[in-house]
């Protein structure tokens, strides 16, 4: 039950903050149920509390969107969750910096840093540190300020970059202790080197050692565009590295900017599991990206190879059953492989996610669309669909009308028709008269799964 007392909504800081209940009436007005979120909290009370996430906030986020921020951070904690913060401070260090007289000065996309920067840096960040704090209890929500002793570093170059820290070991007690608590541990990013000089450390380092030491299951970047953008300025919903890396990097419309995000993307997921994953949200989204399988802004995974089956006898029955089956949660009818016309099949390598095509004359038909519910969340099923997309410019299916699954049908076909309890969807028909002929012939099918 959430506290209806004093500390449920946000005072205002620098403009008039967002409850933390707001956030909790947006996520659940973007579920159907409680289903997904039940699912994600069960998974995630599975873990560690230390290693549940880590979510790194640039200083520009924090300094334009406080309020949603730290009622979002606020909200996790209603639900039990206490995600390790790692936060930037550019805008403020600009500010600071330029105003004891210090010229801010990059170089490798690092900041320069003096040794008479350090103290102006140390104040600022601290400041900052405490600041999200803060504003995370006004929300109601549990938070340690943590700005500094957690990260030991070594000097990159000092004759060139000066006080600039990069981290080699991650000093774990202060964050288990916060976490453990049931705390938000809030960290800067300042180190300091085996002989106690204090340095600053660039936050994607900082994040990336933390990540390494801790393994968590989530890592999330909050950012101001909440995703990242493709050639027409529209959010990629998700990427999988394994299958799209290469393309991606090999795009003329992928700036400079955004390849280093990948190439700093991959560097973090390369040495862990493959259930782990980075998602860029925006601080008003990232409770609906962590509870819901459509998520918001982009996932990104290491993700599975994908595979493409053009004979049946390769497609394996044996997997490919249990998951049509778990997905749909009824068995399929008797002899279905062996009556089927099979065309085509693409399928990630651990049989979790898959679409099936068989032929309808010159049409490809999609005959199965099977989905696990934790393949959903790591965004398998988006790429089985890009892929069949691809294969299949001209394509028809059909869905029970009752099917949960039919919103995102309707979002992404180009035409459909309800008739009996069926749904027949189609995309790029460029002939419109045989569409009747073929809505009745595909709701004519014969059943695949028992009733």
């Amino acid at each position: 039950m959430i506290d209806q007392g004093a500390g449920n909504t946000a005072t205002e800081r620098g403009g008039a903050a967002v409850p933390v209940r707001s956030a909790i009436v947006q996520l659940l007005s973007q579920m159907r149920d409680g289903k997904e979120i039940r699912e994600y909290l069960t998974r995630f009370s599975r873990l560690d509390q230390e290693r549940f996430a880590v979510i790194k906030v640039g200083g520009a986020v924090m300094e334009e969107d406080m309020a949603a921020l730290s009622a979002s951070l606020a909200f996790l904690q209603t639900v039990g969750l206490a995600p390790i913060v790692v936060h930037g401070g550019g805008p403020q260090l600009d500010k600071a910096l330029a105003g004891a007289g210090i010229e801010t000065v990059r170089k490798q996309g690092l900041r320069v840093t003096p040794p008479e920067a350090i103290p102006v840096i140390r104040d600022t960040l601290t400041r900052v540190n405490l600041e999200l704090v803060q504003a995370i209890r006004d929300c109601g929500g549990r938070a340690a300020a943590i700005p500094s002793g957690v990260f030991e570093a070594e000097l990159l170059d000092e004759a060139e970059l000066g006080r600039v820290g990069d981290p080699r070991a991650v000093r774990l007690d202060l964050v288990a202790a916060a976490a453990r608590a049931g705390q938000a541990p809030i960290l800067a990013c300042l180190g300091d080197t085996a002989d106690g000089r204090m340095v600053n450390i660039n936050a994607d380092a900082a994040v990336r050692a933390l990540v390494h030491a801790l393994q968590p299951y989530k890592i999330v970047f909050l950012t101001g565009t909440g995703a990242l953008l493709d050639e027409a300025g529209k959010p990629l919903s998700a990427i999988n590295l394994a299958t799209d890396f290469d393309e991606l990097m090999g795009a003329d419309w992928v700036s400079g900017g955004m390849r280093l995000k990948m190439e700093e993307i991959k560097r973090l997921l390369d040495d862990l599991p493959l259930s782990s994953s980075v998602s860029i949200t925006s601080p008003g989204e990232l409770a609906k990206e962590l509870f819901t399988h459509a998520g918001s802004g982009t996932l990104v995974r290491k993700g599975e190879r994908m595979l493409e089956i053009t004979d049946k006898a390769d497609l394996d029955t044996a997997r490919a059953a249990p998951l049509i089956e778990q997905a749909f949660g009824r068995r399929l009818v008797e002899g279905y492989f062996d009556r089927l016309d099979f065309d085509r099949a693409f399928v990630t390598e651990s049989y979790r996610a898959a679409a099936i095509t068989s032929r309808l004359d010159d049409v490809i038909y999609l005959d199965k669309f099977a989905v696990l519910d934790d393949a959903r969340g790591e965004g398998l099923g988006g790429a089985v669909w890009r892929r069949l997309i691809a294969y299949a410019p001209r394509l028809y299916w059909r869905s029970r009308s009752d099917n949960p699954i039919n919103e995102f049908y309707f979002a992404t076909c180009h035409g459909a028709v309800k008739t009996g309890h069926w749904t027949v969807f189609w995309r790029g028909e460029d002939d419109l008269s045989r569409i009747p002929a073929m809505v009745e012939r595909i709701a004519a099918l014969p059943p695949t799964l028992r009733s």
